[in-house]
């Protein structure tokens, strides 16, 4: 698979807002399936397909404990990247968010406003 089909196929992957909503979610912190059901109030048969999904692609990360699965992100740029993403989107539709879901990191906001 060459670079282009590893970006449209990890794209397509975070085209998919209930997958952004997990990925948000479990930004903070470890957490289980249960958890993640209780907070986006998506169904447990649901939220167990995007976390497979996602864990196949290697943006999510699990560990054990016991009889419980616990996920969290495999690399915390990846909140980044949605920030800048979203910051994007805002300026090119001329949108104002007030608190958006993903924040674009200062360091970033900076170099954005010289374009």
């Amino acid at each position: 698979m060459d670079e282009l089909d590893k970006l449209k196929s990890f794209f397509q992957i975070l085209s998919d807002a209930s997958r952004l909503k997990i990925i948000k979610f479990i930004s903070e912190r470890e957490c289980s399936v249960n958890e993640i059901v209780e907070s986006t109030k998506l169904s447990q048969p649901l939220v167990s397909h995007h976390l497979r999904v996602m864990r196949e692609t290697e943006i999510l990360e699990t560990k054990r404990s016991g009889p419980f699965i616990y996920y969290k992100l495999k690399d915390k740029r990846l909140l980044q990247a949605l920030g800048l993403f979203s910051e994007i989107v805002n300026s090119i539709t001329g949108e104002i968010i007030e608190n958006p879901m993903f924040c674009c990191p200062p360091v970033w906001r900076e170099y954005w406003k010289k374009y």
